[in-house]
């Protein structure tokens, strides 16, 4: 199996604490990061993913607005660049513990954060990137 995920949600991985929309929502992500951790591959798509599945029946689902497909355009360009891989082109993507400290030091670094401008949970990942990320729940194997 593989985890279908848009890329801006590489971005957000980085810094999930657990919280999120819905209790569903972060049931749903727990689950995949569960996943993640044991080592499944992401498969990166365009338009609503894994992530998204718990919410696209909610009428406030911002998933398929233009603005979350923006947000993955910036989000691919950045983490592809820190991680050395054209990720348009990328298949069966592993997040082992270095590609996750690597985007971690970009993304505490700003270097990576084009993607989240105008996300209503900025303040939030912005805080847990100057804490160390301490407690994030992502923590693949090597």
């Amino acid at each position: 199996m593989t985890v279908s995920l848009r890329a801006h949600h590489l971005l957000c991985l980085t810094t999930f604490l657990g919280k999120g929309y819905t209790p569903a929502f972060v049931a749903n992500y727990n689950r995949i990061v569960r996943r993640l951790n044991a080592g499944e591959p992401v498969r990166l798509v365009s338009g609503p993913d894994d992530l998204c599945r718990p919410m696209l029946a909610e009428p406030s689902c911002h998933c398929r607005n233009e603005s979350v497909r923006l947000r993955d355009e910036r989000a691919a360009a950045d983490v592809g660049k820190v991680l050395g891989i054209d990720l348009e082109a990328a298949e069966n993507l592993i997040l082992n513990a270095g590609r996750l400290f690597d985007l971690r030091r970009a993304f505490a670094s700003g270097s990576i954060r084009t993607a989240c401008s105008g996300c209503e949970w900025h303040a939030l990942c912005t805080e847990i990137a100057q804490n160390g990320f301490r407690g994030c729940r992502l923590a693949p194997p090597d």
